[in-house]
């Protein structure tokens, strides 16, 4: 006999989801009950850091993550961070329990009577299976649609009982068939759309690249280095995105593109063609009014979402995978030597914190450039902060650069837990601000329970220097709640398990880093932020 788990379970091993990020509760147990001995679960203290987690290790293995919630109080934790992979287009398969079905219509404690309402609009299908022997086809159902693109998290709400259903006969028959089924979506883009991206750039005087995310995640990181040196095109990056998608340090880059309309438009002012690949056009913020691009600049996008293409203000856009459309340009693309606008943006030399006992902004990532190693990875969450850590620690290696695509935060520490996890021969640093460290310092304890080769870094300046940044430039000044008190963070770290120091001094920080460059497991270190005089 065959019960809905053990079906269930063919089905996470056939699709590599045998790690399971999870918070449980009593309606989870007849899931994991006699849990396998091939699979890992992966404990987190709260839902938001459980999803956290699966995010960057989705992400870092570019495979579908499962999680495991608590019935309806765990989705509803969890809905801040499903927003953050829903943005990141992560796909996850989020599974929750669900009371006994005869106490369903009763709304026991623990029913979730709105199951599959709860995580919408987050997730891309939601579903609670109508019989117990329907659970393996919507699980399947639910895997085949977050690892379609545009890919993204999925919910299944699983009553307690279904879990030890027998199934036989025609049911058996249909949940094998459905849990056997494959989907393919290489989205690969028609000669026709090729033909006119490749004379859009070959006719061009100054064509320029806005390199998206998406073509990290699909790979590409290298193939579009081959086509912007190609072609002689200056590479963006977009206003705001998850992932690098081109070396920062590159002859050919030029920075990110400015988030507000009116200075985005200014900053592509001097190219007649913008392709853009992989990303959205474009995620704006704060609004500053103006034209949306300059008269005779043409602008082309490249998008796996059909949703992201048809929202988008202006240009012409084709449905397809974007790396397979960089590969197709790169070969396709006449060779060009001609003059590129713009010049790579340069640092210049960190001034010293007037305050003793900080560091700048400047200092602190300087020293990060020359420790962390080029194929090292960092997750950062100081919104702040980011400018200068994209400016002296350039990202350079594909796959080396996570930030939460949604704005929100609380994303960056579990997603370095997730990252650290997905490959433990990467150093990892996650760049978080003393704000940011709040939302899911629950993440520490998982770092240290599994002993998680990560280095934390808390940027500590005790405020959200980022709203009063946006209160100047909105003039809503005098606004509450955007300073933050003093918190030991080494303290925390300390209770949670994770050795912790502080650093006042460069040199500190730089003894700091190389311990935990080298470690084997998690080190916190926090800095005092100053200023400059």
């Amino acid at each position: 006999m065959t019960t809905v788990r053990e079906l269930a379970l063919e089905l996470f091993r056939a699709h590599g989801l045998t790690t399971i990020f999870g918070n449980p509760g009593s309606t989870e147990l007849p899931m994991l009950q006699q849990f396998p001995d091939d699979f890992t679960y992966v404990l987190g203290l709260q839902e938001a850091v459980v999803v956290g987690m699966a995010d960057g290790y989705a992400q870092a293995t570019g495979r579908p993550a499962l999680v495991n919630l608590h019935t309806a109080p765990g989705v509803g934790n969890a809905v801040g961070a499903l927003v953050n992979a829903s943005a990141n287009q992560t796909p996850l398969i989020v599974t929750a329990g669900q009371q006994v079905r005869p106490m369903m219509a009763l709304e026991a404690m623990l029913t979730n009577p709105r199951a599959t309402e709860l995580p919408r609009p987050t997730v891309k299908y939601s579903a609670e299976p109508p019989r117990a022997a329907d659970v393996p086809a919507v699980l399947a159902h639910a895997i085949r649609t977050a690892t379609t693109p545009p890919r993204g998290p999925v919910f299944v709400s699983v009553p307690m009982d279904d879990w030890d259903v027998e199934l036989t006969g025609p049911d058996l028959e249909a949940a094998r068939r459905a849990v056997g089924r494959t989907v393919r979506a290489p989205l690969m883009p028609d000669a026709a759309a090729i033909d006119r991206l490749a004379a859009a750039l070959d006719g061009a005087s100054a064509p320029a690249l806005v390199i998206g995310g998406d073509v990290d995640a699909g790979g590409g990181f290298d193939d579009a280095v081959a086509l912007a040196e190609r072609c002689s095109a200056a590479v963006y990056g977009p206003p705001a995105d998850g992932r690098v998608g081109f070396p920062e340090d590159h002859r050919l880059f030029r920075g990110a593109l400015p988030m507000a309309i009116a200075p985005l438009a200014d900053t592509l002012e001097p190219h007649d063609v913008v392709v853009v690949l992989g990303t959205a056009v474009f995620r704006y913020y704060p609004y500053v009014p103006g034209r949306l691009l300059a008269e005779g600049t043409t602008l082309l996008h490249v998008t796996t979402d059909p949703e992201q293409a048809a929202r988008a203000p202006m240009g012409d856009a084709v449905i397809a995978d974007p790396t397979a459309v960089v590969r197709a340009l790169r070969e396709r693309v006449a060779e060009s030597s001609r003059a590129v606008p713009g010049s790579t943006p340069a640092a210049g030399a960190a001034q010293p914190s007037s305050v003793p006992g900080t560091l700048t902004p400047e200092e602190v990532f300087d020293t990060v450039g020359a420790v962390w190693p080029v194929d090292g990875v960092v997750v950062d969450e100081s919104p702040s902060n980011r400018t200068a850590l994209h400016a002296r620690r350039p990202v350079r290696r594909p796959g080396s650069s996570f930030f939460t695509t949604s704005g929100g935060l609380g994303f960056g520490l579990p997603a370095a837990v997730g990252v650290a996890l997905a490959d433990r021969d990467r150093p990892v640093l996650a760049a978080i601000g003393d704000g940011s460290m709040q939302y899911s310092i629950q993440a520490l304890a998982t770092a240290s329970a599994l002993g998680v080769p990560l280095t934390v870094l808390v940027l500590e300046n005790r405020e959200y220097a980022i709203l009063k940044w946006f209160a100047a430039q909105e003039d809503t000044l005098k606004a509450p709640g955007l300073d933050l008190p003093a918190t030991d963070f080494t303290a925390l770290a300390a209770g949670y398990g994770v050795p912790a120091e502080v650093a006042s001094t460069v040199e500190e920080l730089r003894a700091a880093l190389e311990r935990g460059r080298d470690g084997d497991g998690p080190l916190l270190v926090s800095v005092s932020l100053g200023r400059a005089e």
